[in-house]
């Protein structure tokens, strides 16, 4: 005579099946928005955020610097903003001049 599952076991038995079901979903959502954050950085990366247009790094004083090909937009990653602000003031204007047309 085969043997009933009482009502805890099968509880028992739902609750992992639906613990293992979560965790999965949650593993595949996880994939997927780690994905689509690469996908959206491929395509932004060293994109004007202005315009669009491609970024070329230019070499000033140990750091690179992005402008932009189309619009000649100046952009700085973190930290460039400070490390420009402790230039003198006269070499400061000269960076800022270099970009005047």
């Amino acid at each position: 005579m085969p043997v009933q599952p009482s009502d805890q076991e099968e509880a028992y038995f739902a609750r992992n099946e639906y613990k293992r079901l979560r965790e999965a979903e949650d593993a595949r959502q996880k994939a997927l928005a780690e994905e689509e954050k690469q996908r959206l950085k491929d395509l932004h990366y060293m994109s004007c955020p202005k315009c669009g247009m491609k970024l070329v790094e230019i070499d000033y004083r140990d750091m690179k610097i992005d402008k932009c090909t189309a619009c000649e937009g100046v952009w700085l990653d973190p930290g460039e903003l400070e490390a420009l602000s402790k230039l003198e003031k006269g070499l400061a204007d000269k960076f800022f001049g270099a970009f005047l047309k």
